[in-house]
């Protein structure tokens, strides 16, 4: 069900020089994780349009890989580019709450 997105050749409304590599962390296909993984491909496609790239960990499959993140809480986006890193927790309903967190928009554009 998930799958890696690939940047898409669409315009662009970001930096050319901002790319995001996004990871979002998950365990299996809770209600909660296929929520999370389908509004940030939402979010992406609006607002990155083709300066990202979305990588879903399955906490059940490997486990190990949420100590390097330091993951205590799913599911969770972590921006690994542009640094800093910055986390979110939760199924990223909350748009602007994403947007903001991801800063693509600032605390005053809302």
């Amino acid at each position: 069900m998930y799958e890696k997105k690939e940047p898409s050749k669409e315009k662009q409304d970001i930096n050319d020089s901002e790319y995001f590599e996004l990871r979002l962390y998950v365990a299996g296909q809770t209600s909660n994780s296929v929520k999370a993984f389908s509004n940030l491909q939402k979010i992406c496609d609006e607002y990155l349009k083709g300066k990202y790239k979305i990588e879903v960990i399955d906490l059940l499959k490997t486990p190990q890989l949420a100590a390097g993140d330091q993951i205590l809480a799913i599911p969770t986006l972590v921006r690994k580019l542009p640094e800093p890193i910055k986390k979110i927790i939760g199924d990223l309903s909350n748009t602007e709450r994403v947007l903001v967190g991801l800063d693509i928009r600032s605390k005053n554009d809302t």
